[in-house]
């Protein structure tokens, strides 16, 4: 970071990452950067931070900032870029109507960016073609919830972890994609020996570490195993009578339902691939804990299926009463920072403002009355997969991405990317210059970050905290709020969106979710909306509903009393539905994506951050060694995968943790990041029915191995333009980009390739080299100042140096002459210690320093590795792998 963008006291604000929302403490080092560390006073995490959130300090700089505003790609001035949205968008509108143009916009944005966007499209332009990157993550438990308890109303609230005496975790590898709320939980059942821990997973992951019980279900069958639950609790006179008599309705159906579809503990386990005798561990531990959370997420809710499969949770839930009371619900956790905002303003394109839906005429006529705005739709509008099929067919012609990135993280994104070049007229507002998707736009906007951005978010436990600004704005970026206003201005909605400040805007938000409410709707943060602005300013983390004293509330339905006309929570009857997409012989295994540990969405911000890329630095797929015995696969070699809709080529990681005949394949790489690792090229576009979820868990695919004349790896101080390779893959390093590269066609002169890519002709190089032709490998070193600048090594097969040893060398200025020695060898020199494949993130501890010390010292348990090492002392997501090496060693 520089030190113009240097700040000057110590600031609370709140991570940009997962919805866990940990408060962060920003305080202003020596160097004129930034220390960032977890907020002690923040309720989400009260102090602790993952590796994401301990590396946002290195995310903050001005590299690849989008910095100016553009206009086919020449810069231009704002005046002239919001005119041009502004007249664009009009165009559109008057020739084809207001359906024909659309926002796409992300949990990424602040609560008050969001209000203002669906403001303007629904109240103003009179379209409801605005969708958001939450509908891929979390909309069927929106719809779920509201099919439940006729509101999107998350129940618990994270106190719940701590009190419960069961923990089912299903569909969610919380280890690696909510680490503070695992560590969370583990600290619990630390406390708590009593506190028993489900994971239902078709991968063993990490999470399954603190777990005593593990599920690997069949994928797609999580409504027959929770069906089955309801069943074994009927059976088992576990029916809280009091409760569903008064406060619930339709169970008699879902019962008839769930016994016609799951008869036995050993039916479901036959549907599920399971073992019978842990099925009914699982069900006789529920049955015969009072205290149950059932936290669920992407596994859950990224299906075809995914509302049933919540609303086969909640049945159980309410079917026992367990619900509205300490310890106990059914917990929805959240993919992204603002996923819960975003429903909260009516982000999504079946909703209005305030939780109050198109469908319902009294809430049209409410929210339009509240805004004075001339039109409000009638009909909801396209969902996410169906707005850019609208835009491939020509139907919407004019659309707006704010801070997200559908040509990566869309399913069937080859489709998506075509629709992006068809559009008449594609404007994006980002942060970042380059992305998959901004190389579509007519108009670019540049958008503040993190760190410069002001207002609030909303967490998985509807907590509303602040996001503060500690940053100067980066060069001409300005608040997507402001963005939205001046198109908004110029298109004669001026009275609509004369906002001075995002505390503006709050507190109109604030005013609409009390207006008419009278209890009768769950989102009332009405107490705040005379809030002064030195009072935003210094917002206190506070969960709604928020009463009239300003004291939030932690758990909801407490009273037994839900937001349905009868105010009785209904049971919904499920009749299980497996995955639209079969396998079959042409593609016999099953995609299930997801994230890794370190890496966040399509990396546009983790990326940058060198501490971030070291545990896995490139695309991969995991499979199990049955599958890649069959299919002639080796460990660490390159593996092609091909779908119905694409394919792609990853590194092939072979592991008895992944299900026989599954392969799992991170969601987060792309164009900027690898030839071919966009993963969604490969993903159907199915959707749920009820949410338009897509099934991003369960795609038929088929792998063989690829098979390159070519290997190599190429480690260079400044980023490079890499040809005549066929696969390659970029991760930032510590002083150095780190290059994985491969090519069908064998070069005749690799000397001169190598200069002519890594050299340049005004500085002075010293280039050490080795060339075996008959063994067709090649090793190169330039050296600049007695220090490595950059170099690289080609071999016929995969099998390469470790990467470690020559990358520590970058830190160095001057080389020693054993290190010099070693170079070619790509070997650590006697003495000297190669620390190996990273492990722990947070302290960049590899694999080597641990097994040594396991292996010599004798530190055989986490907590002497965490006191030697430090690793494992931070975030806590590499214990898991801590214990496997000791395991190992053992």
């Amino acid at each position: 970071m520089n030190k113009q963008r240097a700040i000057e006291k110590s600031i609370a604000t709140t991570c940009p990452y997962c919805g866990v929302g940990c408060g962060v403490l920003i305080t202003p080092d020596a160097e004129g950067g930034v220390t960032v560390a977890g907020d002690p006073d923040h309720p989400a995490n009260f102090g602790r931070l993952c590796s994401k959130g301990t590396a946002l300090g290195q995310t903050i700089d001005l590299e690849g900032r989008l910095l100016y505003p553009e206009i086919n790609g020449v810069r231009c001035d704002w005046d002239q870029a919001l005119d041009k949205v502004a007249s664009g968008f009009q165009s559109i509108i008057d020739e084809y109507g207001p359906d024909a143009v659309a926002f796409y916009v992300s949990g990424q944005l602040l609560t008050e960016d969001y209000y203002v966007a669906n403001k303007l499209m629904k109240g103003y332009i009179g379209s409801a073609n605005i969708d958001t990157n939450s509908r891929l993550c979390m909309s069927s438990s929106l719809v779920g919830y509201k099919r439940a308890f006729g509101s999107d109303t998350v129940p618990c609230c994270y106190e719940d972890l701590e009190r419960a005496k069961l923990i089912v975790l299903a569909g969610t590898n919380t280890a690696w994609c909510h680490p503070v709320m695992y560590q969370r939980i583990a600290q619990a059942k630390e406390d708590n020996p009593d506190l028993a821990i489900v994971v239902i997973d078709p991968r063993r992951t990490p999470t399954c570490d603190i777990a005593d019980l593990h599920l690997p279900l069949r994928p797609g069958t999580d409504t027959i195993l929770f069906n089955g639950l309801l069943c074994y609790l009927e059976q088992k006179g576990e029916k809280n009578t009091l409760f569903i008599e008064h406060c619930t309705e339709g169970s008699d159906q879902a019962l008839a339902a769930a016994l016609a579809s799951t008869p036995s503990t050993e039916s479901v386990a036959a549907a599920c691939g399971l073992d019978e005798a842990d099925v009914a561990e699982f069900y006789r531990l529920f049955a015969r804990t009072e205290r149950v959370v059932t936290v669920y997420s992407q596994g859950i809710n990224q299906s075809s299926s995914g509302t049933d499969k919540v609303n086969a949770i909640i049945n159980c839930h309410l079917y026992t009463g367990r619900i509205g009371r300490p310890g106990m619900g059914p917990f929805s956790i959240t993919g992204q920072p603002n996923a819960m905002g975003g429903r909260e303003v009516g982000g999504l394109a079946n909703q209005l403002a305030a939780h109050m839906e198109i469908a319902v005429p009294e809430h049209r006529d409410c929210v339009q009355r509240f805004w004075t705005s001339p039109t409000i739709p009638e009909n909801e509008g396209l969902k996410a997969v169906d707005l850019f099929n609208a835009i491939e067919k020509g139907q919407v012609k004019g659309l707006w991405v704010m801070g997200t990135n559908p040509a990566v993280s869309l399913p069937d994104a080859g489709r998506v990317r075509a629709a992006l070049d068809l559009c008449e007229m594609v404007v994006v507002s980002d942060c970042i210059a380059k992305t998959d998707t901004t190389i579509y736009a007519n108009v670019l906007l540049p958008a503040v970050g993190w760190g410069e951005k002001s207002g609030t978010v909303t967490n998985s436990e509807r907590c509303i905290s602040r996001q503060r600004s500690f940053l100067p704005k980066a060069d001409e970026s300005r608040e997507d709020w402001w963005i939205i206003c001046e198109v908004a201005k110029r298109m004669g909605f001026e009275d609509g969106f004369s906002y001075h400040s995002a505390a503006d805007i709050f507190r109109e938000h604030a005013a609409l979710s009390g207006f008419e409410n009278e209890g009768r709707r769950d989102f009332d943060i009405s107490s705040l909306s005379q809030i002064s602005n030195e009072d935003y300013e210094n917002l206190q983390p506070v969960q709604w509903p928020i009463a009239a004293d300003g004291r939030g509330t932690a758990r909801m339905f407490e009273n037994g009393r839900f937001f349905t006309a009868n105010a009785k929570a209904r049971f919904i009857t499920i009749e299980p539905r497996l995955p639209e997409n079969k396998p079959d012989e042409n593609f016999p295994l099953i995609l299930n994506t997801g994230r890794v540990r370190d890496q966040w969405h399509t990396m546009t911000r983790t990326g940058k951050a060198a501490q971030l890329s070291e545990h896995s630095p490139e695309p991969y797929a995991e499979i199990h060694p049955g599958d890649a015995q069959r299919y002639s696969v080796k460990n660490g070699e390159l593996l092609r995968i091909y779908s119905r809709w694409g394919e792609t080529i990853v590194r092939s990681v072979v592991s008895e943790e992944q299900q026989r005949g599954s392969v799992f394949v991170p969601m987060h790489w792309n164009d900027q990041f690898a030839s071919h690792g966009c993963i969604d090229v490969l993903v159907n576009p199915v959707t749920d029915p009820y949410s338009g979820q897509p099934e991003f868990k369960h795609t038929p695919v088929r792998i063989e191995s690829y098979e390159p004349a070519w290997h190599g790896f190429i480690l260079s101080r400044r980023r490079l333009v890499i040809s005549d390779a066929s696969y390659w893959a970029v991760a930032k390093g510590r002083g150095f980009y780190r290059y994985e590269i491969a090519g069908e066609q064998a070069l005749d002169d690799w000397m001169a390739w190598a200069r002519g890519l890594l050299c340049t002709s005004a500085e002075d190089v010293n280039w050490v080299e080795y060339l075996d032709k008959a063994g067709h490998q090649y090793r190169g070193v330039r050296l600049v100042a007695d220090g490595v600048e950059s170099c690289i090594f080609i071999a016929p097969d995969h099998q390469l140096p470790s990467r470690s040893w020559l990358a520590g060398l970058f830190a160095k200025d001057k080389l020693d002459d054993q290190e010099r020695r070693g170079l070619l060898l790509g070997k650590a020199p006697p003495g000297q210690e190669d620390i190996g494949h990273i492990v722990c993130a947070c302290f960049s501890v590899g694999i080597n320093t641990i097994t040594r010390s396991i292996r010599d010292d004798k530190l055989t348990t986490v907590e002497a590795l965490g006191e030697a090492l430090k690793a494992g002392t931070n975030c806590g997501s590499c214990v898991p792998e801590l214990k496997s090496l000791i395991a190992a060693q053992a």
